[in-house]
């Protein structure tokens, strides 16, 4: 159960949500739009947490997440870029959920994990279960995150290694003629399946 703490976050998110839409003038350097809110829940609908993204001064965009009931450790954490956490939509390759949420916000179209837009900071959860965060990014507005099919937000089971292979590790060109990091680590930093997700509103 989450203590006083993650409760009255939650009824701060709870309180201030709007969902914006994405306009040019909001879309604007310098505007600062209302905030979205999202419900983090795992594939069985449990509600693990809670995460607010707000626009901070003219260029700045904070993000302030609380979770609890996940395993202890350093997990992936990334905006995706479809608003849909479906846990019945799993890959039948990993058997993750989660899938409707799609890849990661790439506003730029950068291709590889490390340099996506909605690549945040490693969340670290404690041995209590719990974690929380907050920090800056430049690298997106919230008027940017609600376009037409909108966004999300996903926790991974394990740690992001941004895509980041050390060139001592560098093997042999594989059958793409690869020879660095490979196809997994550059699209999502190897943080395995998805293990929690809420829709921003």
């Amino acid at each position: 159960m989450p203590g006083r703490t993650h409760l009255a976050l939650a009824v701060t998110l709870a309180l201030g949500g709007a969902v914006v839409g994405s306009s040019a003038a909001e879309a604007a350097p310098g505007h600062i739009a209302r905030p979205l809110d999202a419900t983090l829940r795992d594939a069985a609908g449990k509600r693990v947490g809670v995460l607010r993204i707000e626009d901070e001064g003219p260029q700045s965009t904070r993000i302030t997440v609380s979770v609890w009931g996940l395993p202890a450790g350093f997990h992936g954490f990334h905006v995706h870029s479809a608003g849909t956490c479906d846990a019945r939509a799993v890959d039948p390759a990993t058997g993750s959920p989660f899938t409707t949420a799609g890849g990661h916000l790439d506003l730029d179209t950068s291709g590889h994990h490390g340099g996506h837009s909605g690549d945040l900071p490693a969340l670290l959860v404690g041995q209590n279960g719990t974690g929380r965060a907050s920090f800056v990014t430049d690298r997106f507005r919230v008027a940017q995150l609600s376009d037409a099919d909108g966004s999300a937000v996903v926790v991974h089971a394990l740690p992001d290694n941004y895509g980041n292979i050390p060139t001592r590790y560098t093997h042999p060109a594989d059958a793409t003629g690869t020879t660095g990091a490979d196809a997994t680590t550059l699209k999502a930093g190897d943080t395995g399946n998805r293990i929690a997700c809420g829709v921003l509103r």
